[in-house]
């Protein structure tokens, strides 16, 4: 039986970002089969490249978002080198950058641009605020983002600060994962029409426009609740973290009722079941309870005694516990490349393997090989 390709094979992209949105973002359609190009100017480049800590002469930080990509130095202010890029624009499928706006258009490198050359070009632009808006050239980071979005207000315990995540929501939410979706909207339009288009992403957009139950809230009452006290933010005992005898915690997410009682028959219990989703008085005492009997034993031992009960009671794992687990490893979901752990490419397609991935490239590692091929179609 003939190998299936994979599902981008023969696309072509240009990857102009750095750190973290773009660049997972087009490792995804790296991934996925699509050529992509990583473009980094001479002097620091990718400073992800840098940053953290180091496994060689590249970070693990790199090496975990820049693998299947082939590496490309240039200064885009040079002459010479920016004939170059526009010599790969011609034959390209899709373009990714991630500078503040306006940065492109003064390179001479803007849609319009491009999109005369090219008129199949896809071109995304991500950053924090949009291309447009009094706020377009302003700088920021997750927690900027998040914070404008309404979204940080809503993070955290009843009565304590905003809580900051490790994952970071907006970049990933938005820079990642929703300009993916509008770059793959735009190819496939393009495939059809012959045309392609420019895909504005704004990370606070994307935070904003995911924030389903703080608007649903919004849209009921005129404005959210304090944090720690809606349904999922920890304001009735059926859905909150509890802390164990040695300090660790467990997730109860038991929102329907026969998971509930389910939960409270094998903490042996059954006096809380009217207290499912009870708030003030009630709620604070039946959470109580749950605080003090979670607190008798530990995590391994509310692990062990939960695993054989379906009822959404699980532990807060660490992040190399999660690795080593068993769900975890079965799905396939840890795998190694360049000598290094990975995370396996998270949607699962029949007919469909990460297969043998390159690690993130060195800098520059394939210019001779992509300057030869940009001259063919240089005037």
């Amino acid at each position: 039986m003939t190998e299936r390709a994979k599902p981008l094979a023969g696309l072509t992209v240009l990857d102009l970002t750095r750190l973290l949105p773009g660049p997972l973002a087009t490792m995804h359609l790296g991934d996925l089969g699509a050529e992509v190009i990583k473009i980094e100017d001479p002097g620091v480049g990718d400073y992800a490249r840098s940053m953290g800590a180091m496994h060689g002469d590249t970070s693990y930080f790199f090496q975990l978002v820049n693998r299947n990509k082939k590496s490309l130095v240039l200064d885009l202010k040079d002459a010479a080198d920016k004939a170059v890029l526009l010599g790969l624009v011609d034959t390209a499928d899709i373009l990714v950058e991630g500078f503040r706006p306006g940065v492109m258009a003064k390179l001479g490198l803007d849609y319009a641009t491009l999109s005369a050359r090219n008129p199949r070009l896809v071109y995304a632009s991500i950053s924090g605020y949009g291309q447009t808006g009094p706020y377009a050239q302003r700088a920021g980071h997750d927690i900027n983002y998040l914070g404008y979005a309404g979204v940080l207000d809503q993070i955290g315990v009843a009565g304590g600060a905003p809580a900051i995540s490790n994952l970071q929501v907006a970049d990933l939410l938005g820079g990642t994962l929703t300009s993916l979706v509008g770059v793959l909207a735009a190819v496939i339009d393009a495939r059809t029409n012959g045309r392609g288009r420019q895909v504005d992403v704004a990370m606070t957009d994307a935070a904003l426009a995911h924030a389903i139950f703080p608007m649903a809230e919004v849209l009921a009452e005129g404005e959210t609740r304090p944090r720690g006290e809606d349904l999922l933010t920890g304001a009735v005992p059926c859905y909150g973290v509890y802390e164990t005898q040695d300090g660790r915690h467990m997730a109860v997410g038991a929102l329907e009722e026969k998971f509930w009682h389910l939960a409270c028959d094998t903490l042996g219990r059954a006096d809380l079941k009217p207290y499912h989703l009870a708030r003030g008085a009630e709620g604070a005492y039946a959470r109580g309870q749950l605080e003090a009997i979670f607190r008798t034993q530990t995590l391994a031992h509310w692990t062990a005694v939960f695993d054989a009960v379906d009822c959404c009671v699980t532990p807060v794992l660490r992040l190399h516990e999660s690795l080593q687990h068993p769900h975890i490893q079965a799905r396939g979901m840890v795998v190694e490349v360049g000598g290094i752990r990975q995370f396996a490419p998270p949607f699962g397609l029949s007919d469909y393997t990460l297969g043998e991935a390159t690690p993130a490239p060195a800098a520059d590692a394939d210019g001779d090989a992509l300057r030869a091929r940009a001259s063919r179609s240089m005037p």
